[in-house]
């Protein structure tokens, strides 16, 4: 199934608060225009990974425009990680079919996550490395037909956390490091962090939400500077 771009911005507006902006694109569809600036992080790339590193970035640039900024390059660091414009917050993600960007004013927004996924079940052999033991309690609790789709969710949400904290931390870390509480109720996850991560203590609890639908499995975390940590 391709989904829509537009339906995936709606689909990523869902699980964000209001004051972001987020624009959608087809990865496979390079942009008729691109930035010098960036066209160092793909050089030498196949040509489905330059099509879509250009896509995110044009739907950046769109989303930036979309909140009243001017449009800027937002080039890859030596962490492989986006170099947002000074005064701008943000995180892309892509899926073979769509490519999502989610743009703050940094004065707002410390940090913002954002993953899209295949609505598809977890590799199993994956399921070992991505979650903790209370993780995989909570798996078994679920309909056997749904935990693959559990785990694949256990492992977006942990990406958006992961991306929404990076610009705080400045730090990598593995799957280990949070344990998530997944409410199925109300389409929303807590992570805790598990390990301390700059600014993250033990028993930090991030908020997040995700929504499953038209084939992709989509999670958004987002940090208010006056955020208290719990």
């Amino acid at each position: 199934m391709n989904p829509d771009p537009a339906l995936v911005a709606a689909l990523a507006q869902s699980v964000l608060p209001p004051g972001l902006a987020v624009v959608a694109r087809d990865p496979r569809l390079r942009p008729d225009t691109t930035d010098p600036s960036e066209e160092a992080a793909v050089r030498g790339a196949v040509p489905a990974r330059v099509a879509e590193f250009h896509s995110g970035r044009a739907a950046a640039r769109a989303a930036m425009i979309a909140l009243g900024l001017p449009p800027r390059p937002v080039p890859m660091g030596p962490d492989r990680a986006p170099v947002w414009p000074d005064g701008v917050s943000g995180s892309i993600s892509h899926m073979p079919a769509a490519c999502v960007a989610v743009v703050g004013r940094a004065d707002d927004w410390a940090g913002i996550g954002i993953d899209i996924e295949q609505a598809t079940a977890l590799d199993p052999v994956l399921i070992g490395e991505i979650t903790t033991r209370a993780e995989r309690l909570w798996l078994g609790t679920q309909l056997p037909t749904e935990r693959g789709l559990m785990a694949k969710l256990i492992f977006s949400a942990k990406e958006a956390v992961y991306k929404a904290q990076y610009p705080l931390s400045g730090q990598l870390f593995g799957f280990d490091t949070l344990c998530l509480r997944i409410d199925r109720n109300t389409s929303r996850f807590e992570a805790e962090f598990l390990i301390a991560q700059g600014p993250f203590k033990v028993g930090t609890r991030l908020q997040g939400a995700y929504v499953h639908a038209a084939g992709v499995l989509l999670t958004g975390v987002a940090l208010l500077h006056d955020e208290i940590w719990r």
